[in-house]
């Protein structure tokens, strides 16, 4: 049987931003958990609910491209430490509309200038040119994920079986 060649990681985008992320992310992690007592997962339902404005659950998770159920357990743990409030729309009481408490809001203008300076200190990485070939490179980065996402017929992930597929 002959092997195929050896191949680094490193030869895999994925792995590279998958990498840039842990490394670059692990410092807005440290000051969500460490200095904001919420997690990254909140901090990211709490930027977009500052930048969108009121959402129901499922458009919360849809904008912030997360599952429903992480969604729906971060949403209870933001209303239990008092960062975000649950209302209703006039006349349906079924609905539920999510939005910022004055305590959301004031911890999103307290982190939010934090976050974009070492998103700025990353990118002083790169002079203008470069940083705007990057971004035009990622936009289009993500409409192709999105369009393999949508074409791709691919099991659901198990991951309760941990690998019992390849046994």
């Amino acid at each position: 049987m002959v092997s195929s060649p050896r191949r680094p990681l490193d030869d895999l985008l994925l792995y590279r931003l998958s990498r840039l992320l842990a490394v670059a992310g692990s410092m807005v992690i440290r000051l969500c958990e460490g200095r904001f007592g919420i997690t990254r997962r909140e901090w990211r339902l709490i930027a977009t609910l500052a930048s969108r404005g009121e959402l129901g659950s499922s458009q919360l998770a849809e904008h912030a491209q997360l599952d429903r159920a992480r969604t729906s357990k971060a949403i209870g743990s933001l209303v239990e430490k008092q960062l975000l409030l649950r209302g209703h729309p006039a006349g349906d009481r079924r609905q539920v509309l999510l939005r910022l408490s004055d305590r959301g809001q004031a911890l999103y203008d307290e982190l939010y200038p934090l976050v974009s300076r070492i998103n700025a200190e990353l990118m002083d990485a790169l002079d203008a040119a470069e940083a705007e070939r990057l971004d035009e490179m990622l936009r289009r980065l993500q409409a192709r994920a999105e369009q393999l996402t949508s074409e791709a017929v691919l099991p659901k992930a198990d991951r309760g079986r941990r690998g019992a597929g390849s046994r």
